[in-house]
């Protein structure tokens, strides 16, 4: 009789334990969200002067699509909603407000451009929507104290350029220095960083500095400027179409300076080539992943499956191109952070796990380069590695280099 007055409370004990263990657990779910779906926006210039850059997002649906054909993410497909917006601030916040307010995605993925983020910077934050691994590297995006609702990915200009300047008083001290860069909100972030890393030496070593607008048909005029300052180093800071001008012109006019790019504008396809591969041979540049024409990599097992992803998902783009890489780690990244949402699809939880990212490795970053961020800290990536181009690939110059 005992064991049978006893059974009721194990019976209650049980039911507990059920409920509060995982075949009862709670499905949280934001806008955008199903059983079976993951809606992701993105606003990207797919025409205009950075219509180069459509290349990353080509790959980032590629690699989405490769996900749903593997069940997706925790069994959700993710539906990847990505509009033109011809790199135009006002299209962006239209494309954006659509997203939102109509397409109700969940989060916000990888929006291209300091300008194009600065216009929506402050309605994502009224929105509480998640703008995920901005495809810019203006230190502004790192901000969580005023702006929690944004995040960047790549290492800063400000960062870069640090490591530029650093490069050039170690190895060329006695350099005289032009800086060539856009007149808008990115490109004074690379001039800050430009005279940040320089310090005391900035008054003697840079010699000029000169803008152009984003609509200028060409920089040629401001090439002529900068040669006849006297500069030995041409630092240019400048999206792809305007850095392959400023290095044809450069050539054309017999100006042989030592030429610095920023890693955004390292693509040969978009901007070598055009610009002249023989013009771009000796320019250095920063990275911070692998590049895969560099036969370091030949047998790496990251870049193998990335070059089998290309061949067999996006065969029409050119694999070698490093914005196919970006675009593939940036891809890999967002997966990452909705794997670790669980069930808990809530844009807080979403924003939380990018927040809480702990040294993520991706097969296509070098080796000993992590992704960590914080509630603090929403720089993801902050080393790089100088780099040199040998006519038909860059090659690795040294150590990576902490932007700390």
């Amino acid at each position: 009789m005992k064991t049978i007055r006893k059974l009721p409370w194990l019976f209650v004990l049980v039911f507990a334990l059920l409920v509060s263990g995982p075949l009862f657990a709670q499905k949280n779910y934001g806008p955008g969200v199903s059983d079976t779906e993951i809606k992701i926006g993105q606003s990207f210039p797919y025409s205009g002067p950075l219509s180069a850059y459509s290349a990353i997002a080509k790959t980032q649906a590629a690699y989405f699509k490769k996900i749903n054909e593997e069940g997706g993410v925790n069994g959700r497909k993710i539906m990847f909603v990505s509009i033109d917006d011809g790199y135009s601030p006002p299209k962006t916040v239209e494309n954006v407000r659509r997203l939102v307010e109509q397409d109700e995605v969940l989060a916000l993925f990888n929006v291209l451009g300091t300008p194009t983020n600065t216009a929506i910077l402050k309605y994502v934050d009224q929105k509480r929507v998640p703008n995920l691994f901005v495809a810019t590297g203006a230190s502004k995006f790192g901000d969580p104290k005023n702006n929690p609702w944004t995040i960047g990915w790549q290492p800063t200009y400000h960062i870069e350029m640090g490591v530029f300047a650093r490069y050039i008083i170690k190895n060329l001290p006695k350099a005289k220095v032009a800086v060539l860069y856009q007149n808008d909100d990115s490109g004074r972030d690379f001039l800050a960083g430009v005279h940040d890393g320089f310090g005391d030496l900035r008054s003697k070593m840079i010699v000029a500095e000169i803008s152009y607008e984003v609509t200028d048909p060409t920089v040629d005029s401001q090439v002529l400027s900068l040669q006849a300052s006297g500069a030995d180093v041409f630092l240019i800071t400048t999206p792809p179409k305007a850095t392959a001008q400023a290095i044809r012109k450069a050539a054309a006019i017999g100006w042989k300076p030592q030429i610095f790019i920023s890693q955004i504008s390292s693509s040969v396809d978009f901007v070598l080539k055009p610009a002249g591969l023989e013009n771009a041979t000796g320019i250095l540049s920063t990275n911070y992943g692998k590049d895969p024409s560099d036969p370091t990599w030949k047998d790496d097992r990251g870049v193998l499956d990335y070059l089998a992803f290309m061949k067999k998902h996006n065969p029409d783009a050119n694999a070698m191109d490093l914005f196919n890489v970006y675009g593939y780690g940036t891809a890999q990244t967002l997966v990452d952070v909705l794997r670790h949402c669980g069930d808990d699809l809530t844009r807080e939880n979403v924003m939380r796990q990018a927040a809480n990212i702990k040294d993520l490795e991706l097969p296509m970053l070098a080796p000993g380069i992590r992704l960590n961020t914080s509630p603090s800290d929403y720089y993801p990536i902050e080393q790089e590695q100088m780099i040199r181009f040998d006519g038909t690939k860059w090659v690795r110059v040294g150590e990576i280099l902490s932007g700390r």
